[in-house]
């Protein structure tokens, strides 16, 4: 959930021009928290700058051949076939890069935030309010369920892990739990993909995770997801099919929020140490060149796929 500006704040903000910071980060500042400062502030933004050129145009967030082909809803049964196992691969081995995370976190507060995603991966209902609440059969529709609040306090529901959601996406094309999600259903390209989350996103070294984590949570915020909603539309429509959406409009509506809370670890890890600029964007560029390769395998795989006009 966003934190609003006080006005206070966005005055003192526009007078040194640190407008683009956070609502943390530009109080810590005004406040002179301990190691906080208008000269730091100031270079941050131009570290920033650096990112949004070096590191948040790379091709797989500003064009994916994939996912623009997808998104026209031409694809075939057996395309769609072959995408739901290589994402479903991907969301399986995600859980491991999780838990790597959690276990490297460098703070208790850090295990906790790593532990939230990963409880929810499995399962448990983000509770919005923090009390214990109980949640009727319905409500662990991905199509209902919210992606605000904790898991503290929340309910565990085994329908409510996204692998179950894609689950059923691959039931209503006719595969199976055998045929979905284990290692040895990924192709070269996404068992990369796998292999540098776990090396990069769930490192040890906090500056190398927060770097691998920033680029991934870009990514995903960056519109793949509508993409996929609407050429699963469109496949629908065409075929008279009922494929259901829950799983991607729900990750759909999470990743701006996921986004927006990576922006404030940036700037807490830049402000509190020294992540390494260079180091930073190489470490995120690696990890974004192992989204690509993931994409461009089932780009490679969908085109042998195409049925003869």
């Amino acid at each position: 959930m966003d934190i609003a500006v006080a006005p206070d704040v966005s005055e003192f903000a526009q007078q040194h021009g640190l407008g683009s910071l956070t609502a943390a980060t530009l109080e810590a500042i005004r406040t002179r928290r301990p190691r906080y400062s208008i000269t730091r502030g100031m270079q941050f933004l131009r570290f920033q700058k650096r990112i949004d050129r070096e590191l948040l145009r790379h091709r797989v967030i500003t064009s994916n051949p994939y996912t623009a082909w997808f998104r026209r809803g031409e694809q075939n049964v057996s395309q769609l076939k072959a995408f739901i196992v290589q994402f479903s691969v991907f969301s399986n081995v995600f859980l491991l890069a999780q838990l790597h995370k959690m276990i490297n976190a460098g703070t208790l507060e850090g295990m906790r935030a790593s532990k939230e995603i990963l409880a929810n991966e499995i399962g448990v209902i983000f509770n919005l309010h923090g009390a214990r609440s109980s949640v009727s059969a319905a409500e662990y529709d991905p199509e209902r369920i919210g992606t605000e609040g904790t898991v503290q306090g929340g309910t565990f529901r085994f329908e409510a892990a996204h692998f179950e959601w894609l689950l059923q996406v691959a039931q209503e094309l006719g595969l199976g739990f055998a045929d979905i999600g284990k290692r040895r259903f990924g192709t070269a390209a996404t068992l990369l993909f796998c292999d540098e989350l776990v090396r990069l996103y769930g490192n040890e070294d906090y500056a190398i995770s927060q770097a691998a984590s920033y680029a991934v949570e870009n990514w995903a915020a960056a519109g793949f997801w509508g993409e996929l909603i609407e050429g699963l539309v469109r496949y629908n429509g065409r075929h008279g099919t009922s494929v259901p959406l829950g799983f991607f409009a729900w990750h759909n509506r999470l990743e701006a929020q996921h986004a927006r809370h990576t922006q404030a670890e940036l700037e807490e890890l830049y402000f509190h140490g020294d992540p390494g600029e260079d180091a930073f964007i190489r470490h995120g560029n690696e990890m974004l060149e192992a989204v690509a390769a993931f994409w461009d395998g089932l780009e490679i795989e969908r085109r042998k796929l195409e049925q003869p006009h």
